[in-house]
């Protein structure tokens, strides 16, 4: 059981200790971003996800723990878990193992979201499709959108009192405020974000399409092996090394999305986002814009992040 605290004292030290709090994403709403700040106020795993609740779980709470640095801190507890989202496994095995834990869901404009979750993937070789192949065969591009269905879903497991809705774009307009929001929520003092963590507020990954699908889906497979095992050094040193370059980006750029698949993504998930309007008691209305959001998008043309 996690020992949590309003952060008005000094929490229990507990070498068995579990989470205090997750974020559970979705995917590319600025979590990477969110675990580079919070790693130096809370206790996080060595490594950004465990995916222990929706991959790993048949490891073990020893297994999971060992991820984390230094179990007799007193600092809060935490997981940033995009990938736990849409997963309803990951949230009954949490509500069931750390029942008392925080929950901070980020929500941003559901098509931007998948067009660059999407992207990801496919520069990592995780998926060969197109995008329009890949929103009927890769079921998280879509569930991970269903944002009010499965915020409800988070709701109804751990009660509204436990749950935090954040937005990306608050984020990246109101970095400090964001973060301050955050740090309250999960009972962590405050603290003032560094220039250096202002200016990386907007960065995003330059992605293309892998110079080689197979090597770079061979890549990751390895990678995937190393990080089942805790041998996530291992992993950080070749993503810090030259021979990255030849596993991940060198090839073309991505293909610029048509109109009609843009304008098909936002009416897929209109009822979705009005829903949420009425749940937070907020507009949405430029998520719901698809005509002007898709003049938007396409004259970004490939610089969608």
């Amino acid at each position: 059981m996690s020992s949590s605290s309003s952060g008005a004292g000094r929490r229990r030290v507990d070498v068995q200790r579990l989470p205090d709090f997750f974020l559970v994403g979705p995917p590319r709403t600025g979590t990477t971003w969110v675990h580079s700040v919070l790693g130096r106020h809370a206790l996080l795993p060595m490594a950004k996800e465990t995916r222990f609740f929706d991959l790993h779980f048949h490891r073990g709470l020893d297994w999971y723990r060992a991820h984390y640095p230094n179990l007799s801190s007193d600092r809060a507890m935490g997981e940033v878990a995009p990938t736990y989202f849409a997963c309803a496994k990951a949230r009954e095995r949490i509500a069931l193992t750390v029942p008392s834990a925080k929950i901070v869901c980020n929500f941003r404009d559901p098509v931007q979201r998948i067009v660059s979750l999407y992207r990801l993937k496919r520069a990592y070789g995780m998926i060969p499709w197109t995008l329009e192949q890949a929103i009927t065969r890769d079921p998280e591009l879509i569930e991970s959108g269903r944002y009010a269905t499965n915020f409800k879903a988070w709701r109804s497991s751990f009660g509204a009192s436990q749950v935090l809705v954040t937005i990306y774009e608050d984020l990246c307009t109101q970095p400090q405020a964001y973060v301050d929001t955050v740090a309250d929520f999960l009972g962590i003092p405050r603290f003032t974000l560094t220039p250096s963590q202002l200016g990386h507020v907007f960065a995003s990954e330059s992605m293309t399409e892998p110079r080689n699908y197979f090597r770079t889906r061979g890549a990751m497979v390895i990678s995937d092996w190393f990080k089942a095992r805790r041998l996530h050094r291992i992993v950080d040193a070749v993503k810090g090394s030259p021979a990255i370059k030849l596993f991940l980006g060198g090839g073309p750029a991505f293909a610029e999305i048509s109109r009609d698949l843009l304008l098909r993504l936002y009416e897929l998930f209109r009822p979705e986002v009005e829903e949420l309007e009425g749940l937070l008691n907020r507009d949405f209305s430029a998520w719901k814009s698809a005509h002007a959001r898709v003049v938007a998008m396409a004259a970004k043309g490939s610089a969608i992040a």
